[in-house]
């Protein structure tokens, strides 16, 4: 399972379907994606209630990203008292996590940020973070192309990889080993809060012990066949791609089966001069109803739906053990958080489904919801697919059984 984020809303007028279940068309943003008609389903009436303000007045965007895969609401604050929830996607690392050599990927095209103000009185870690592994720790993504395939396979070439593995797991250990006894004679010292901080970063520490006795019980990756990127390209079409690339062999090998990927934080400014979009893409999601504001912003969601398009090219033309495409063995779910950039709304959200979950889902539909139904129903669905047996998920209903 994968979790797309896209930021600042969409065009609703080139997004939206019209008709529904198989005989729907699409809207003039999915030209990219019409060959994939039968590998994904569009949804008209999902919400995520937590990221509107709820009193607590503007941040709109910090609020999306941090509530789109937690579907809790954010603790308003730029200090370091954040608090949030667990994401969905770590819900289901945690179920599989003995399984693979790692338990989920995490990855971004944007810096990491986890701390200071970044929207209107929020932290930057609600922001730049879309999965959090608890209430107030965010999974770090990874914005290195290069680094993320050398923490998938190790560094070197596909000959040394191994030695790299084992010489880079081994000096973790001693490392670890070393500052535990240290740490345990700091905690004696400190106060409560510095104690807590403390206890959030050997409760790393141990997640990386737990991580490194995993994989030297697994043994060495399996060698990808393809060289490691050279680093983050200049271009963002290229490096949206390598990720993706990433994503796929990380699934292909077993790696994981589990990632998230925030295509661009929500508010992110960047632009787009690659298909005619000098301004920055936050500043034109406020259009006021500009025609050509609005122009601007459906060729951005076309450009983004065209990256999806080679992330299920690539899934598509994978086999996985079964015989089967890697796509037909996948849920991914892709959208963002707002729905109209310019009135900043969580309701009516862009979302769409691709993959059969192995023979579990039905795509090849626009699925219109008749109501507003919360976002946490599907991840509960795919929770339940994947083989999480939960009762709940934030603010969920019950599990989505229209998809």
């Amino acid at each position: 399972m994968a979790y797309l984020y896209i930021p600042n809303g969409v065009n609703l007028h080139h997004w939206r379907p019209s008709g529904t279940a198989s005989s729907y068309k699409m809207g003039s943003s999915f030209t990219s994606m019409e060959k994939h008609r039968e590998d994904f389903q569009i949804f008209t009436g999902f919400e995520q209630k937590n990221a509107t303000n709820g009193g607590d007045g503007p941040g709109d965007h910090a609020r999306g990203t941090a509530a789109f895969l937690t579907s809790a609401r954010p603790r308003k604050t730029s200090g370091s008292d954040i608090q949030l929830g667990i994401s969905a996607d770590q819900v289901a690392a945690n179920a599989v996590a003995a399984q693979t050599r790692l338990p989920s990927l995490e990855l971004s095209t944007d810096g990491v940020r986890k701390s200071g103000n970044c929207d209107s009185g929020y932290s930057c870690a609600y922001q730049f973070n879309l999965s959090w592994r608890s209430e107030n720790q965010p999974m770090t993504p990874e914005s290195n192309p290069r680094a993320v395939f050398e923490r998938l396979f190790a560094t070197g070439s596909s000959g040394e990889r191994a030695t790299s593995l084992g010489q880079r797991l081994a000096s973790k250990k001693s490392v670890l080993d070393f500052i535990q006894s240290d740490a345990k004679a700091l905690h004696r010292h400190l106060g409560r809060t510095d104690r807590r901080k403390l206890d959030e970063y050997l409760t790393g520490v141990r997640e990386i012990e737990k991580q490194i006795e995993k994989a030297e019980a697994i043994g060495i990756p399996a060698d990808p066949g393809v060289a490691a990127p050279a680093g983050q390209p200049d271009s963002f079409q290229d490096h949206l791609r390598l990720m993706f690339d990433m994503m796929v062999l990380a699934f292909q090998t077993d790696t994981t089966r589990v990632s998230s990927f925030l295509m661009a934080h929500d508010g992110s400014n960047r632009s787009f001069s690659e298909i005619g979009v000098n301004e920055g893409h936050h500043s034109i999601s406020h259009h006021q109803g500009n025609q050509d504001n609005l122009a601007k912003l459906a060729k951005i969601d076309t450009f983004y739906l065209e990256q999806l398009s080679y992330f299920l090219d690539k899934l598509k033309t994978t086999e996985d053990v079964d015989g089967k495409s890697l796509l037909h063995n996948s849920m991914i779910v892709y959208g963002g958080c707002i729905s109209d950039g310019n009135r900043h709304n969580h309701d009516d959200l862009p979302i769409l489904l691709a993959g059969n979950g192995g023979g579990a889902l039905k795509p090849g539909r626009h699925v219109d919801l008749g109501e507003n139904v919360p976002l946490s129903n599907l991840y509960l669905r795919m929770l339940e697919e994947f083989g999480v047996n939960e009762k709940r998920f934030g603010d969920s209903t019950g599990s989505l059984r229209k998809a």
